[in-house]
C-alpha cells in the first residue's frame, strides 16, 4: 500500500473517527454553557488543575461496549491501565481510580472487576470507589483517575524544530480481534511501574515538556492530536516508526499499545531521551520533525502524502481529555 492509500485507510478507521467526534461534543458543550475553566486547556490526556506547587490531574476513560461484552476481564484490566498511562503522559503519578460499571448480570461484573483488580495490583493504584448496576441490558464501563504532577508534559508545548519521537514496548501481542497491543498482562509489576516512571522523570528533569500516550487513534492519530493542540505541523518518516517484526503496517499504525508515547523533544535532548527508554529495553526513535506549517505529511522514501491540514480541517479542535 502506498502512502496515499495508507492515509485514506487511516482516515476511515474507528480510532480516527472516534477522535474527530470530540470537536463536535465540545462545540455542543460550549453552546450550552458547560462552565469549564478557560485556565484549564482542553486537549491534554488529563485536565491539569493548578494545586499548590504542582498540579492535580483528573481524567476518565470509557471502554467501547462491544469490548466490555466480548472481553470483560481484559476490558476491566485495560480501563485501569489506560488511565494510568494518561497520568504518566502528563508527567504525573497516579493516586487512585473509581469506576462506573453496568452489566447484564453479576457474572459479567465479576469478570470486569477481576480485570480491574489485576491492573490495580500491577500498577499499584487503588480502586477507591465507584458505581455499579448489574441489572442493565448491556455492558458499559468507565473509569476515572486522579493523579499529581510536579511539572507537566503537555500537548500544547511542541515547537517548530523539535524532534517528534515515539517510544513503545514491543514485547507484546495483539488481543484479537481488537487492535490492542498487550505488553502488560503477565509482565512483572515492578517493570511496568519503572517503565512509566521515565515519563515523570522526563518532565521533572526538563528533558521533555510535550507528550501524549498513544491512544485508540494509533501512533499517527496521537501525533495529530499533539500537533494540533500546539498549532504546529510535522514531517513524519514512516520507516522510522518502531514496530514489531512481521506485523502489517496499517495494522500497527492503528494499534493501541499498553505502553506507547509520542513526544516532541528539543533537538539537544534527543539522545538522552532515547537512551532512557532503551536502557529499559523499550523501543524509542525519532520519527519526524515538527515545523510551523500546520500540515502533517508522511513519507516513505520518495513516496509522500499529506495526512492532515489543520488550516482546512480540525482533528480534535476544542476537544476535551482524550
Amino acid at each position: 500500500m502506498n502512502v496515499a492509500g495508507l492515509v485514506a485507510a487511516l482516515r476511515e478507521t474507528r480510532g480516527f473517527r472516534h477522535k474527530t467526534d470530540i470537536a463536535g461534543v465540545m462545540s455542543s458543550l460550549a453552546r450550552h454553557g458547560s462552565g469549564s475553566s478557560s485556565a484549564i486547556a482542553n486537549g491534554d490526556d488529563c485536565a491539569a488543575i493548578p494545586d499548590g506547587d504542582g498540579y492535580l490531574l483528573f481524567a476518565i476513560e470509557g471502554m467501547v461496549s462491544d469490548f466490555v461484552r466480548d472481553m470483560p476481564w481484559f476490558a476491566g484490566y485495560s480501563s485501569v491501565m489506560v488511565n494510568v498511562s494518561d497520568i504518566y503522559a502528563m508527567g504525573g503519578r497516579p493516586v487512585a481510580v473509581v469506576d462506573a460499571l453496568w452489566s447484564d448480570g453479576l457474572q459479567r461484573a465479576e469478570d470486569v472487576l477481576a480485570g480491574m483488580a489485576a491492573a490495580s495490583q500491577a500498577y499499584g493504584v487503588p480502586i477507591v470507589g465507584g458505581h455499579s448496576n448489574t441489572r442493565s441490558d448491556q455492558a458499559q464501563l468507565a473509569v476515572s483517575i486522579l493523579g499529581r504532577a510536579k511539572k507537566l508534559l503537555s500537548s500544547f508545548n511542541a515547537r517548530p524544530g523539535d524532534r517528534l519521537m515515539m517510544a513503545v514496548d514491543l514485547r507484546g501481542r495483539f488481543e484479537d480481534p481488537y487492535p490492542f497491543w498487550n505488553a502488560s498482562v503477565g509482565a512483572p509489576a515492578e517493570r511496568l511501574r519503572a517503565d512509566l516512571e521515565i515519563l515523570s522523570t522526563l518532565a521533572e528533569s526538563g528533558l521533555c515538556d510535550a507528550a501524549k500516550d498513544i491512544s485508540m487513534a494509533g501512533a499517527l492519530g496521537t501525533a495529530l492530536m499533539l500537533l494540533e493542540c500546539s498549532r504546529v505541523g510535522a514531517s513524519i518518516d514512516l520507516s522510522r516508526l518502531p514496530a514489531p517484526a512481521g506485523v502489517e503496517r496499517l495494522r500497527w499504525l492503528t494499534a493501541f499499545p499498553s505502553f506507547g508515547f509520542v513526544m516532541s523533544v528539543r533537538e539537544e535532548n534527543v539522545t538522552r531521551v532515547e537512551q532512557m527508554f532503551r536502557e529499559r529495553e523499550l523501543a524509542c526513535a525519532v520519527i519526524g520533525t515538527v515545523n510551523a506549517s500546520r500540515k502533517v505529511s508522511l513519507h516513505d522514501g520518495d513516496d509522500t502524502a499529506q495526512l492532515w491540514n489543520f488550516e482546512d480541517e480540525a482533528f480534535i479542535t476544542s476537544g476535551g481529555t482524550t
